[in-house]
């Protein structure tokens, strides 16, 4: 490419700066990586459209360093989920199948899902964007993209009116279904957004947000529920009960619940638009109160009243009522010559499980650290295409088994046929009149969600010592008591090395010798580890033997962390495993990747040196 003077030069370009463009450029910036992130909205767009963060996607909100924020400002714990069967539109009706949200079943220490407000959690995550590395261009829109062998180049319009150029070794596409870089770039050189064969979905929702405003005596004096001793809160929570309810209603599947934070009272409801149905007219007013407001209506022989009962309409301000158009695709490749699409340009989930911003962030953070290897590592080599490969490959796997769990539930909800709905209920009840099912059906098989990679070429991590395995979170503490996420000990920041390295011992006796492994490490490690710096996590301390070490960490129980202020505003541990990461990884000595899977794990000093100088040869592009 000719005149290179008038190109602004930078390591990664992303365009779009939503949940995942802009998760993507805080681990870069992180990781140490320059980028320049091209936004075409001016604001952060005030619209919350996804809802819903499973446990996974808090632990890399996490990572960022916003625990803090994320039941302050961000949402809060779903709480249950609960499947309601049948016709009729009472929202209390027993439901046939309930999940606990609010328990730690799973594998990061955290709450099954949050409903969150997407603003608020775009702009925590725009905040965590380093100032140093990130570069943030709002108001830009793509208007070209070239190629060459070692550069890729960006024209953008500003708002300005401008058109500014800037060249980088890789550039994400991280600007949805209907972005630019996947339509107008990928598509014309045969990249593909395809149907997902095994379990295809393709439907119309239409999805209304509304923000609830309390009806007091002063406000709506005849409303009757005020003679009987109600007040204005407890009115609220009768017609918007704070569990999620998925409604497997024939006549119309819905899905109902609140997000946000508790204060903000805001509800969420999406419904059905059959085929022969036009989806804006089913999203206009007339439609959407002829489906709603009979949810909101209750009899009134529940109160001994006459009448039956509705919430106030003026108390409801309608922020959003629209139709969207789901279905259940992937691209047939992620990433072609060093352009790469990651988040909803590169896949689509149906609205069941709340897995399209996770799986957005579950890209990012994966990409991240491979980039970050590219650039630092490798940055005159020309092995990216296969790098690249092997990261939607492995990313695949994990997305293939998130999409059949979403299906799956879409047809629980969505089920017509009146003799697959009688097996449905009652194979659920019977199902749960035994206490194995049952557990398992209340956690949502989160405790049986420990996720290990197939190994294929090119996938960086080593079979033969249990590599592969999804690294389990768990709570720690320091001697002097303070607990801290499992995570937060491993991961701490300071170090600029992209992989880690931890030790996981049962007892304190055993601290001494695991630490002598590791005499010479930073030498045969080429400087990517440090022996002081190693974490050691502990199950068990005896206080017969005294630990002159730093960082050793005791694994905390579940009381510890309820008593902790990172248990604040939001529930207490139920269902905890102290011992899951023991259990997962089975090894004394772990090397981890910035993305929480295993490298290596493994209990001998020779592994251990095996194992690093594999991770050496392939952060170097020698494999």
């Amino acid at each position: 490419m000719s005149n290179r003077q008038a190109w602004e030069t930078t390591e990664v370009i992303i365009c779009g700066c939503g949940p995942t463009g802009a998760m993507l450029s805080a681990y870069l910036g992180r990781m140490g990586i320059r980028n320049v992130v091209v936004e075409k909205e001016a604001e952060i767009t005030t619209d919350p459209r996804g809802i819903a963060l499973d446990d996974d996607g808090i632990r890399l909100v996490q990572g960022l360093g916003l625990y803090s924020s994320i039941y302050t400002e961000i949402g809060t714990s779903m709480g249950e989920f609960s499947f309601v069967s049948g016709t009729g539109h009472d929202l209390y009706k027993p439901p046939i199948l309930e999940i606990n949200c609010n328990e730690t079943a799973g594998t990061t220490g955290h709450v099954g899902y949050i409903g969150q407000k997407q603003p608020t959690l775009e702009s925590k995550l725009r905040r965590a964007m380093s100032p140093v590395y990130c570069s943030l261009r709002c108001g830009s829109a793509i208007v070209d993209i070239k190629e060459d062998d070692a550069w890729v180049y960006c024209t953008y319009h500003s708002v300005d009116g401008k058109d500014h150029k800037v060249r980088a070794r890789y550039l994400v596409g991280a600007d949805g279904k209907t972005g630019y870089t996947r339509k107008q770039y990928l598509e014309p050189r045969g990249v593909m957004m395809e149907k997902f064969h095994e379990a295809f979905y393709e439907e119309t929702w239409v999805a209304l947000n509304w923000k609830m405003t309390l009806p007091t005596r002063e406000t709506h004096p005849s409303f009757p529920l005020w003679e009987l001793g109600y007040k204005p809160e407890h009115v609220y929570d009768l017609f918007f009960p704070p569990e999620f309810r998925f409604l497997c209603n024939r006549k119309r599947p819905a899905v109902c619940g609140r997000f946000g934070l508790s204060e903000d009272r805001l509800w969420r409801f999406e419904y059905l638009v059959y085929r022969n149905e036009d989806g804006d007219r089913m999203a206009e007013p007339d439609a959407m109160k002829r489906i709603v407001l009979p949810y909101l209506t209750h009899k009134g022989s529940k109160y001994g009243l006459d009448q039956d009962v509705q919430f106030p309409e003026n108390c409801i301000d309608v922020l959003r009522c629209r139709p969207f158009k789901f279905s259940s695709r992937t691209c047939n490749v992620w990433a072609k010559e060093r352009v790469i699409l990651c988040g909803d340009a590169a896949h689509v989930f149906p609205p069941f499980g709340g897995q399209g911003i996770v799986s957005g962030f579950r890209d990012a953070i994966s990409l991240s650290w491979r980039l970050a290897m590219l650039c630092r590592y490798q940055p005159y080599k020309r092995n990216h295409e296969k790098i690249l490969t092997a990261w939607y490959l492995e990313r695949k796997q994990q997305l293939e088994m998130s999409l059949a769990t979403t299906v799956r539930n879409g047809e629980l909800v969505c089920e017509r046929n009146p003799l697959k709905i009688f097996f449905r209920d009652w194979s659920l009840w019977l199902m749960q009149l035994l206490p194995g099912y049952r557990e398992q059906l209340r956690h949502g098989r989160r405790d049986k969600a420990s996720f290990r990679l197939r190994h294929s070429a090119g996938m960086p991590f080593i079979p033969e010592l249990n590599g592969g395995v999804y690294l389990p979170q768990v709570y720690c503490r320091t001697p002097t008591g303070k607990v801290h996420f499992t995570d937060d000990a491993i991961y701490r920041s300071g170090s600029k090395s992209l992989f880690r390295v931890f030790i996981y011992l049962q007892r304190n006796d055993e601290v001494a010798s695991a630490k002598d492994a590791l005499e010479g490490i930073e030498e045969w490690s080429r400087g990517e580890f440090k022996s002081h710096d190693v974490p050691i996590l502990v199950e068990e301390m005896d206080p017969k033997h005294s630990i002159q070490v730093p960082n050793v960490f005791q694994i905390a129980s579940v009381e510890e962390f309820s008593r902790s202020p990172l248990c604040s505003r939001r529930p207490a541990p139920l269902s905890y495993d102290p011992c899951l990461i023991g259990k997962s990884i089975q090894a004394k000595y772990v090397i981890v990747r910035p993305d929480r899977f295993v490298f290596a794990a493994c209990n001998e000093p020779r592994e251990l040196k095996e194992a690093v100088e594999w991770m050496l040869r392939y952060l170097y592009g020698e494999v």
